[in-house]
C-alpha cells in the first residue's frame, strides 16, 4: 500500500498542469486527488500519475500513458514498468 501523507497530497501538483507553456489557467490548477491508494489522479486535465514503492512517479510522459484509461480501469497495484 502506497503511503502518501496528506501534506504531501496537499502539495503536489500535476506537472504538465503547472509548467510554463501548457500551465492551465486557475488559481490552483493540477489539484491530484488519491486513488485507491496507488494513483494520484488530475483534477484539471486527464493525467494519472501511478505510484510504485511508495513514490509518485511525478513524470509528464508517465501522466500521458495513463490519461486515456478510465479511473475505475486504473490497474491496481500500477505495472512495474
Amino acid at each position: 500500500m502506497a503511503n502518501i501523507s496528506s501534506e504531501l497530497l496537499e502539495i503536489l501538483r500535476c506537472p504538465y498542469c503547472v509548467s510554463g507553456a501548457t500551465r492551465q489557467p486557475g488559481d490552483d490548477p493540477g489539484q491530484l486527488v488519491l486513488h485507491r491508494d496507488f494513483w494520484l489522479v488530475c483534477q484539471t486535465c486527464p493525467r494519472k500519475y501511478p505510484i510504485k514503492d511508495g513514490i509518485p512517479i511525478m513524470l509528464i510522459e508517465e501522466g500521458d500513458k495513463w490519461a486515456a484509461v478510465k479511473v475505475e480501469d486504473l490497474p491496481v497495484p500500477p505495472p512495474a514498468n
